[in-house]
């Protein structure tokens, strides 16, 4: 057996002792990853922005009401991050403005029962999202293409009354408003 002595003095493979090298690792590994950051430190959202407008997104889809329901998601989402962030939805009484449009609505049968029976529908939800900062004009985030796509099944028995669509656009809706807020607050 080695007593802590020896050990001290044997040299590394590169003839340094390894106590060096220990030592070496050990404060390497007090040291950040360079160029990263934690999730969530805010360094893209600009400081001057504490205030955001929500104004209600258009829909050039004309599908009944989409609009609402991700209008409200994206409210929701920014309330329940608990930033101190306020919503409105007045452009006017913020110091930033999300404009959004539903632009299109796709819904197709994707799965068939052994009658023929359309049992499960795909549905695609596109919008263009557009954050301007207030009054400079300037913009802050763009983009013209977010797509998310989900399904629904048709369940068997009286429950099949019931529209599934509904629901399907309320979970697309909760999906794209967490990563729409993800981005703007966290970069990412």
């Amino acid at each position: 057996m080695w007593s802590s002595t020896e050990l001290r003095r044997t040299p590394a493979p590169g003839g340094k002792p390894l106590a060096l090298l220990v030592l070496a690792v050990i404060l390497s590994l007090g040291v950040g990853p360079c160029g990263y950051e934690r999730a969530g430190s805010n360094r893209s959202w600009p400081a001057n922005i504490h205030s955001i407008a929500v104004p209600a997104f258009r829909n050039s889809s004309l599908r009944y009401r989409v609009e609402q329901r991700f209008t409200r998601a994206v409210m929701d989402e920014i309330l329940r991050r608990g930033r101190r962030l306020e919503v409105t939805s007045r452009p006017e009484d913020a110091d930033a403005v999300l404009l959004g449009d539903v632009r299109r609505v796709d819904i197709g049968g994707a799965l068939l029962d052994p009658t023929g029976r359309t049992r499960v529908f795909q549905i695609a939800i596109t919008l263009s999202v557009l954050l301007r900062e207030q009054p400079t004009q300037k913009i802050l985030f763009e983009k013209s293409d977010y797509t998310f796509r989900g399904e629904y099944e048709l369940p068997d028995g009286p429950s099949s009354l019931f529209d599934e669509e509904g629901p399907a656009v309320d979970r697309l809706a909760r999906d794209f408003a967490h990563s729409l807020i993800t981005t703007l607050l966290e970069g990412g």
